[in-house]
């Protein structure tokens, strides 16, 4: 197999499966039958592995991600299963930090043309069902399985895991999942199955009571995680990640209780090692500190006033590079804006990018200085140019964004 052979049966895969990550609403299939008879078809791996499940709003990647690391350090070999992808398609399926094998998935992909005529899986049913079959074949000791969108409707929902964890919910996805917190909390807290452990990481009695209520109702054990005191740090920076490692520590004493050996030593160094054992990058990331250039796919409202509130707190003038999706409220995001700031408006390049011209109105009403770009990357140089040593540049408002501007520039950065 080429590098060729393998993208031209990526591309294919993009085009046979609709994808809700690129074309929206239209593409998104709820419910378990498609991926119950595809795993049916393919031997049920996912009930050969032992599985952690990931859900909520915000922060289920970086949960995922830390606790991957943490594993790793106590010495396991762990599958980790996550979206979307920033540069690479194998990004999403890592085992022990090493993207999933491209021979595996361009014969993964092969398998789809034998489906039944009556299986038409969506883009993620069937990169669902790959991650648990690659895992079977790698033996994994555990596969950290992220929700991808919701929670009861969702195809990772097919999994039985050993725990599962709910890092907050907020507002987001609302055309599918509900318009108000309580309607996206129920189905955020369809996850929970009886007699599994469930963790919760918001901080609202609201959200708190309808986990609670669920887990009574399936006779789960709930843990609120909020309760927990540390002061331990890790290297995925962002002030909200403190939130995030209280739910990965009450991961790692449910898992603990069912005598798998993790020390604090394990605790302590795969906190500090995320980056390096996971290879996960994206929240909060600097991507150089000549001029100081961060990068965050914080996207939603909760995620962005997290993230602006942290740019606040560094006293430089910002050259801010934004671009969203179709659906994105944009009014809500001009409310959100940082201060001290000049903004570089773009358009992420998928079908579901929204150009800048089409929401001009609002910038004019926010009264920024502003200038809008056809693309990141030329939002990029222009914002470079302008950046003085004293200055800094900050990139996001979509994992598109943040995808796009790392395809074009890691490379050359390394």
């Amino acid at each position: 197999m080429t590098n060729g052979q393998y993208q031209e049966a990526v591309d294919w895969l993009f085009v046979q499966a609709p994808n809700y990550q690129i074309d929206g609403l239209k593409a998104y299939k709820p419910g378990l039958d498609n991926i119950t008879k595809l795993c049916d078809f393919f031997g049920n791996p996912q009930e050969k592995i032992k599985c952690i499940h990931i859900g909520g709003t915000n922060g289920k990647g970086s949960s995922s991600n830390m606790l991957a690391s943490v594993l790793q350090d106590a010495g396991y070999k762990v599958g980790l299963y996550n979206s979307p992808h920033l540069i690479d398609f194998t990004e999403r399926i890592k085992v022990n930090g090493k993207n999933c094998d491209k021979e595996f998935v361009f014969g993964f992909i092969q398998k789809l043309k034998t489906l039944p005529e009556d299986i038409l899986p969506s883009f993620f049913e069937f990169t669902t069902i790959m991650a648990f079959e690659y895992f079977y074949q790698q033996g994994v000791d555990f596969a950290i399985i992220e929700v991808g969108l919701g929670g009861r409707l969702d195809s990772t929902n097919i999994i039985q895991p050993l725990v599962a964890a709910i890092t907050n919910v907020q507002l987001d996805h609302q055309n599918i999942l509900g318009d108000t917190i309580e309607e996206i909390a129920a189905e955020k807290a369809g996850i929970i199955k009886p007699h599994i452990p469930i963790i919760s990481g918001d901080e609202t009695d609201t959200v708190k009571n309808i986990i609670r209520q669920k887990a009574e109702l399936e006779n789960a054990p709930f843990i609120d995680a909020t309760t927990l005191q540390t002061n331990l740090v890790s290297d995925l920076k962002g002030n909200y990640q403190k939130k995030n490692i209280r739910v990965v520590l009450a991961l790692v004493e449910e898992l603990k209780k069912l005598n798998i050996s993790i020390s604090d030593e394990n605790i302590e160094n795969g906190l500090l090692h995320v980056h390096q054992n996971t290879g996960f990058i994206g929240r909060w990331f600097e991507f150089s500190q000549d001029p100081l250039t961060i990068c965050d796919t914080g996207h939603n409202q909760a995620g962005l006033e997290y993230v602006f509130s942290q740019l606040n707190s560094i006293d430089r003038h910002k050259h801010v590079i934004l671009g969203f999706v179709n659906d994105k409220k944009i009014d809500e995001v001009m409310a959100l804006l940082p201060e001290n700031s000049e903004f570089y408006f773009a358009k992420p390049s998928i079908n579901r990018g929204r150009h800048p011209e089409d929401y001009e109105n609002l910038l004019r009403e926010a009264k920024i200085f502003y200038k809008i770009f056809d693309s990141v990357q030329e939002a990029y140089l222009s914002a470079k140019e302008r950046c003085t040593k004293e200055e800094m540049i900050f990139i996001g408002g979509s994992n598109f964004v943040v995808g796009e501007f790392l395809e074009k520039n890691l490379e050359i950065s390394e």
